[in-house]
């Protein structure tokens, strides 16, 4: 058996004699959370490794952002622009983005009840085709960029630019793209998953990070935190939905669920699922945190600050099949962002 077969493999239920024995000693009973398709766009990690994912997410993510502080790169990716409408601009952004991410997934939680669980496979796979391609393309050029600059301006130069980027760096971003592709359509293995969950959630990061100006970047983490609260946790939310669909959910037993209550029962944390958008939110902020601020050390304690909010959250799981992995973790990571900003401008 492979590690990753491993990793797919489930608890076998507990004897009788081990729940007597178990409750002798005190510990409490654990019991199993239901599975989710593969084609889910989660990153899947052991309890004990959590922080890995979120380092490589938010540290390729800076890097990306770094590349875009040397090269010049100051795009406004509001619908309003910021350097005119200021925070009101910010504002308005922030409340566009997150009504076109709400009514996206009432749109796909109507597909899924129409043409069932499956039709998810396609929409993330396409989706994450597209992200890989144009994102992938955005900060190749990026780093292209960078790396022309350090050479004196020459037509042959701009020559070998246009060249290296069209006849090569498209085909060949192209090519990584529907490989990514194909793979997530075909693969069973965890690991090459994790790699294209995180790949796609850094990227998305990154670019939002690095486009979107200080008050739309607020707003736009607040806003979807407060849906993500919604969606997770309301029995009618899009996501709570999905899982309940995708792991064909049915209603607890109201004793198991007044164990779970009074903390006899909980459930089995050991092995976690992080989805992309918490990764990709994650990867925002701190990369914004770097665009923003110029300063490396207020993006680490961002970091530091998501991590933490992610271990609180877990905590949570014990009790919950499922909660949102974005309100406290970013709410920390603003605060933790917007007072170490404050302190190094009062110090400076």
């Amino acid at each position: 058996m492979s590690e990753d077969e491993h990793d797919e493999e489930t608890i076998n239920p507990r004897s009788e004699q081990d729940q007597t024995s178990q409750e002798r000693s005190g510990e409490k009973e654990v019991i199993e959370k239901d599975t989710i398709p593969h084609f889910f766009p989660t990153y899947r990690i052991k309890r004990s490794f959590y922080p890995i994912p979120i380092i490589l997410a938010v540290l390729c993510a800076g890097i990306l952002a770094y590349f875009s502080i040397l090269a010049g790169i100051n795009i406004d990716g509001g619908y309003f622009s910021e350097a005119e409408g200021g925070a009101l601009a910010g504002l308005l952004n922030g409340i566009i983005f997150t009504t076109m991410a709400v009514g996206s997934a009432f749109v796909m939680i109507y597909f899924v009840k129409k043409k069932g669980i499956g039709i998810l496979k396609y929409v993330f796979g396409f989706s994450i085709g597209f992200i890989t391609f144009f994102q992938t393309w955005f900060f190749a050029e990026i780093i292209m960029l960078v790396i022309f600059n350090l050479f004196p301006y020459t037509e042959n130069l701009q020559l070998i630019y246009n060249i290296s980027d069209y006849a090569i760096l498209v085909p060949s971003i192209a090519v990584l793209s529907i490989l990514l592709l194909y793979k997530y359509f075909t693969t069973e293995k965890i690991r090459v998953k994790n790699f294209i969950i995180l790949y796609v959630s850094f990227l998305t990061g990154a670019i939002l990070g690095v486009i979107m100006p200080l008050w739309t970047t607020l707003t736009i983490l607040i806003g979807i935190s407060l849906w993500d609260l919604f969606a997770v946790l309301y029995k009618k939310g899009p996501i709570k939905q999905m899982i309940d669909l995708a792991s064909e959910d049915q209603e607890m037993d109201e004793d198991l669920r007044e164990k779970i209550e009074n903390g006899e029962v909980e459930y089995d944390t050991s092995k976690l699922e992080i989805g992309i958008g918490d990764l990709a939110f994650y990867s925002m902020l701190t990369s914004a945190a770097l665009i923003i601020t110029s300063n490396i050390i207020i993006m680490i304690l961002v970091a530091i600050a998501i991590i933490i909010g992610t271990g609180i959250t877990i905590q949570g799981l014990k009790r919950n099949k499922i909660l949102p992995g974005l309100p406290i973790s970013i709410f920390l990571g603003i605060a933790t962002m917007l007072i170490s900003w404050g302190i190094w401008i009062f110090l400076v």
